[in-house]
């Protein structure tokens, strides 16, 4: 990822309106801003939550609350806390994502 043509910036997520999308099981809230190419999301799953879709886009994910459950379509299985997280690239590997207890994530794609 080059970051190219950014001046120095502050987000107050507070500030940013969330929006709702319906898992296949589940809601989750995105809290988006856009950085030329570059998506920064602040996202949460609510308890039970199962993605709707299996994802090629690559991300770089950081879990901030909770515990994010990550397969890949390969079926290996991923658990992530607190402090842990993943990076993949974009059409590397389809991966999709699922929480029992529900889970906030910093997301960079």
């Amino acid at each position: 990822m080059k970051i190219l043509d950014l001046p120095f910036g502050v987000t107050d997520w507070s500030q940013i309106e969330r929006t709702e999308y319906a898992g296949e099981q589940g809601v989750a809230y995105w809290k988006t801003q856009n950085f030329g190419g570059i998506r920064v999301r602040m996202v949460e799953y609510s308890s039970g939550y199962l993605a709707d879709h299996w994802c090629a886009k690559g991300h770089i994910l950081l879990c901030l609350e909770g515990e994010l459950h990550t397969e890949l379509e390969d079926g290996r299985r991923f658990v992530l806390g607190p402090g842990a997280s993943y990076q993949v690239a974009d059409n590397a590997e389809r991966h999709r994502s699922s929480t029992q207890q529900g889970a906030k994530l910093f997301i960079v794609d």
